[in-house]
């Protein structure tokens, strides 16, 4: 059997393609993510009430951003098959869930006035929501361009043959 192009037997397949967010997309998530940690920032700075509410505060919002990420890196690594132990699962999931609720304890235990607190929880939640969106997005990225370097590899490749 030939390995000539136009034999009938030779197969050919199109070339894959790589898809990648469009840069409206990419401006969003940076723009949106962006925007929820100045929201939550603003409310954390101009937070009415004693300096200890304020720190245990700042501290459970970084909490909450670092474990989300952890947490979104943990679910997309796992995607396809286990690649972790199951004691760093109970640890991610224990740390994302254990920040988000003394997160939300400090919140509820404020002494501060009801629109503070709306505003807090909602920043809060969006500055999570928007952690899960941007870990996607950074994710999608650099597969793509870990797929593109190996298409590149495997066209140099089958050039030199």
């Amino acid at each position: 059997m030939s390995s000539d192009a136009s034999s009938p037997f030779s197969v050919s397949m199109p070339a894959p393609v790589v898809r990648r967010d469009t840069r409206a997309w990419r401006a969003q998530v940076w723009i949106s993510f962006g925007l929820a940690a100045m929201l939550c920032a603003t409310g954390l700075a101009w937070l009415p009430g004693q300096d200890l509410d304020r720190a245990f505060m700042v501290m459970g919002y970084l909490f909450c951003l670092t474990s989300a990420f952890g947490l979104s890196k943990f679910i997309r690594d796992n995607e396809k098959r286990r690649s972790d132990t199951p004691g760093w699962k109970w640890v991610v999931w224990g740390g994302f869930f254990l920040a988000m609720v003394l997160t939300g304890w400090g919140l509820w235990r404020m002494e501060v006035q009801p629109v503070w607190k709306a505003y807090l929880v909602v920043s809060w939640l969006y500055l999570i929501s928007s952690v899960f969106t941007l870990a996607k997005t950074l994710r999608d990225a650099h597969e793509a361009d870990v797929l593109e370097a190996r298409l590149q590899g495997r066209r140099e490749a089958r050039d030199e043959a």
